[in-house]
């Protein structure tokens, strides 16, 4: 049950022209960050990553196609960018077993002191 995902942090139009269609105003960037979740806890990482589409053609930008305008506004967008802490999340069954583990760790204290025979 491993899975990771990418929560969006910000989208904003930027006003350059597409370097595939080259309409005006077209282009989105988003800012996603990194969520990881296993059956014991729940993890916001720092790895944060940007992609750009264009809505008029459809179609994603990759970074090879970026212009040196594009990247300027992306740069920008990147220092203005409030991420969310890095944060780790425990599940119920992890606390239950950190519980659990305790309970067993006392019980084998007391067993061998011989207070609890």
């Amino acid at each position: 049950m491993n899975s990771s995902r990418f929560f969006t942090l910000k989208e904003a139009r930027i006003g350059n022209n597409c370097p595939e269609c080259y309409s005006n105003d077209s282009l989105e960037l988003t800012f996603k960050q990194k969520l990881t979740e296993t059956r014991f806890y729940k993890a916001i990482t720092d790895e944060t990553i940007s992609e750009i589409r264009c809505l008029n053609c459809d179609v994603q930008i990759f970074p090879i196609r970026w212009t040196d305008e594009i990247e300027q506004v992306v740069n920008y967008h990147k220092r203005a960018l409030k991420t969310k802490s890095k944060s780790t999340k425990l599940k119920p069954i992890a606390w239950g077993l950190m519980a659990f583990g305790i309970i067993v760790l006392i019980a084998i204290i007391l067993f061998a002191t011989g207070v609890f025979l």
